[in-house]
């Protein structure tokens, strides 16, 4: 099957914030895997340096949906200004990469 992956990056404040977008960009077929782990991020906001514990969000999909996760996420995410990032997966294993095919719409 050829599809092209990527991963979006997006981050929240808890696991129920995490669970909620996981569930409605999986519900949405939207992804084929959302992993959510805890980390901490220092970054810079309104002038001042911070430092937070989040849940870090890692959307697996596929390219053309992009826009599509970008808009659900800007749609239901909690923050003001939410990190979306996506980063294409240049190199991914034939039986992952059919996997994701198989879950997600518009694959050929």
């Amino acid at each position: 099957m050829n599809i092209e992956l990527c991963l979006v990056l997006t981050t929240v404040a808890n696991r129920d914030d995490a669970a909620r977008l996981a569930d409605a960009l999986l519900t949405a077929h939207l992804a084929a895997c959302v992993q959510c782990e805890a980390i901490e991020s220092r970054y810079w906001w309104q002038g001042e340096l911070c430092c937070d514990d989040e849940v870090r969000l890692v959307i697996k999909t596929a390219r053309h949906l992009y826009a599509a996760v970008e808009a659900l996420l800007l749609a239901q995410h909690p923050y003001d200004c939410p990190q979306i990032v996506c980063v294409d997966a240049a190199a991914v294993s034939a039986g992952y990469r059919d996997w994701a095919a198989g879950i997600l719409p518009g694959a050929d």
